[in-house]
């Protein structure tokens, strides 16, 4: 019996997904949070340099979004993962070899090339294998991948560089590259390329029945996601994510330590406590996007982050500072997985990568910009509360722009 055609095989590729998205996007990007300021003392970095690494691994993945989808979409998943997550993981390694400004932005470009490929390609595998009913829960499944490397990651890299000293975050890279080239090859071992007799987790569906109002593999159907109103609406609203959670998120520890007071080690605990919250945040916001509609849980969610982003901005205290941790980890990954199953229902499965990865192009744009912007302002302000706050107005711009989407065919809206 071929391994895809098994009732239980979509757990298995969701279990694939996650790994995938811990690498892609848990690992080469949100490691560097915590890895920053023990690698920004070693390298003789400003905030300026640092936002502008973070901006250089976010150009990266803004280049290869959009050509991961397509790639998905004419090739497969499978081999498009495995390369990504390999790419990445090379990227990776080699940060850990740079010598200076030059070299680690290189580095942290490659590393988001892979990450881009691979994150988006795996987010669109959804609309193949679960129906409409069921993609934001399969979304919010795989972003957990970004919160279990908050787990891991918030307290193992400060134990790590405690221990190793000046090198430390060096031997953080390495051990971040290695994990991804080894779930490379779990990706590609185990990923199958969406065979028509493979089942759907719904109650045995039939793969490639699913209720999506598009279904054709015509060339014809490639025109058609970039000019889609609906898709480019998505991409707008879109941009305010990207803008406003790399703020705080690659921010995170930096504004912590020389804001609140904390250690190293007390902030990865607070970024290791938001992981474990975030942990549910993707599932329950991609079932409540499933009952309501993709619009009001997007609504919910940007005004949630806006919260967050403010009042971690203007908190003096732990209590403020861990408050403003809780809201955002109770939501923080779950615009990708309402991103990624809105494709699936405006454009069916065949064009759901596609269109996920046209939409990445403006999610990537506001990501790649915004940590330049937030360290120029850093550097100029004397503290990361003017950027904060600017993420914080991103952010509710994020949910006006959401009140204006019109609900996919067969969506639900509130009564």
């Amino acid at each position: 019996m071929n391994l895809s055609s098994r009732p239980a095989y979509p757990w298995l590729l969701l279990a694939m997904g996650t790994l995938g998205v811990f690498s892609a996007l848990g690992l080469a990007r949100f490691g560097y949070t915590v890895i920053l300021p023990p690698m920004q003392a070693g390298l003789g970095l400003d905030n300026t340099q640092t936002g502008a690494l973070a901006t250089a691994n976010l150009t990266g993945y803004l280049a290869f979004s959009a050509i991961g989808g397509a790639l998905a979409a004419h090739l497969g998943p499978r081999l498009v993962i495995a390369a990504g997550l390999a790419v990445a993981g090379a990227g990776m390694l080699l940060t850990g070899m740079a010598d200076g400004f030059a070299t680690a932005a290189l580095w942290r470009a490659v590393t988001g090339l892979g990450s881009g490929a691979a994150n988006v390609a795996v987010m669109g595998m959804w609309a193949g294998w679960f129906p409409a009913h069921r993609r934001g829960m399969a979304s919010g499944v795989a972003v957990t991948g970004s919160s279990l490397a908050l787990i891991l990651v918030g307290p193992l890299a400060p134990a790590i560089i405690n221990q190793a000293g000046t090198d430390g975050w060096r031997q953080c890279w390495y051990l971040f590259g290695t994990l991804s080239l080894a779930i490379a090859l779990l990706c590609w071992l185990l990923i199958r390329n969406r065979p028509e007799t493979a089942r759907s987790l719904d109650l045995g569906t039939p793969y490639g029945m699913a209720d999506s109002p598009v279904q054709s593999n015509k060339p014809e159907g490639w025109g058609h996601v970039y000019r889609s109103w609906p898709v480019w609406h998505l991409g707008l609203v879109y941009v305010a994510f990207g803008f406003s959670y790399i703020i705080f998120m690659t921010f995170f520890v930096k504004h912590l330590m020389a804001a609140g007071g904390y250690t190293r080690t007390a902030a990865g605990g607070l970024f290791m406590t938001m992981g474990w919250i975030s942990l549910v945040c993707g599932l329950l916001w991609g079932s409540v996007s499933d009952r309501i509609g993709r619009k009001w849980a997007l609504m919910i969610v940007y005004l949630i982050h806006s919260t967050a982003f403010a009042l971690f901005s203007l908190s003096h205290s732990p209590t403020g500072f861990t408050a403003a941790a809780l809201l955002f980890g109770i939501s923080a990954w779950s615009i990708p997985a309402i991103m990624a199953a809105a494709c699936g229902d405006v454009l069916g499965h065949r064009m759901a990568p596609a269109a996920l990865g046209f939409i990445t192009l403006f999610f990537g744009t506001g990501q790649a910009i915004a940590p330049s912007v937030a360290g120029a302002m850093a550097d100029a302000a004397g503290s990361f509360t003017p950027a904060l706050l600017l993420a914080a107005a991103v952010a509710l711009l994020g949910a006006l722009g959401a009140a204006t989407l019109h609900p996919a065919p067969g969506q639900k809206t509130p009564p």
